[in-house]
């Protein structure tokens, strides 16, 4: 049950937006101005999403050392309120699942199991301690999801854009329990999130995400790709694919299935 708990729930947590449009301009077009300032910059990089809602098709591939096929996804956004996913394999339900600021739910139809969580299950399955839903939603949409302050951080620039890094280990505290991290964040020219890396002073996990082929659509821009390696004992990886993704308000039903069995990752 744990790789295909992995597979589902990773894309849950991973999934993140963006591909074509066709009501809006294709070309990429920046944005931001320019920086000025380093207080400009986290002011910047700290701007919050204004759409209501996204839906987005994708496919994910999961690399966990068990046989696991490409997973479709469609994967719901109410900004602020809710992210609801339904995977399928081949033809087939696979999975449902939904976040809220409460908490994680979903069910695995394959061996008739579910969850019903806080965010600790997810922190657990991220090797980290301090995701919950505002951090969840950023981490989808390419933004930073990582505390970060001009005071703790130093921040060059270099021919890609920027870079932040932490001056010390940042301690970052939840549910009574402390984690330090080494911290290194890119970004490109226009301030959009390309590269995060995350060490665990403790025990050298790490957390690295990698967003790239970004396009701008409704003044936001979204990564086409991301690929998330999640280095404990062993090594996963997500890669998401997004295909197609409109701005439009839909259904989001969800219930167990009868004679499912509650699970908690170990």
């Amino acid at each position: 049950m744990k790789s295909s708990a992995l597979s589902i729930f990773f894309a849950l947590a991973l999934a993140s937006c963006a591909t074509q449009n066709k009501s809006v301009n294709q070309t990429p077009v920046s944005t931001t101005k320019p920086i000025e300032n380093n207080s400009q910059f986290f002011s910047s990089i700290g701007k919050k999403s204004t759409f209501d809602a996204v839906k987005i098709n994708s496919k994910i591939d999961a690399r966990t050392g068990a046989f696991i096929p490409t997973l479709d996804a469609v994967i719901y956004i109410e900004n602020g309120q809710k992210i609801w996913m339904n995977l399928t394999a081949v033809i087939l339900q696979a999975a449902r699942g939904v976040a809220t600021p409460q908490g994680v739910k979903g069910y695995y139809k394959l061996d008739k199991t579910y969850i019903d969580s806080d965010f600790a299950y997810l922190n657990k399955l991220l090797n980290v301690n301090f995701i919950d839903y505002n951090s969840l939603q950023n981490l989808l949409l390419g933004k930073t999801f990582i505390p970060v302050s001009e005071s703790n951080f130093n921040l060059t620039k270099n021919a890609q854009g920027f870079s932040l890094t932490s001056k010390e280990t940042q301690k970052i505290t939840e549910n009574g329990k402390t984690t330090e991290y080494n911290i290194a964040l890119d970004y490109d020219n226009d301030l959009n999130l390309t590269h995060v890396l995350l060490s665990n002073v403790q025990n050298n996990d790490q957390l690295e995400i990698n967003y790239s082929n970004r396009e701008i659509l409704n003044n936001e821009s979204f990564p086409k790709n991301v690929k998330i390696i999640i280095k404990a004992k062993k090594t996963d990886e997500i890669l998401i694919e997004n295909t197609k993704f409109d701005f439009s308000l839909m259904e989001t039903p969800y219930s167990v299935p009868a004679n499912y069995k509650k699970t908690e990752i170990k």
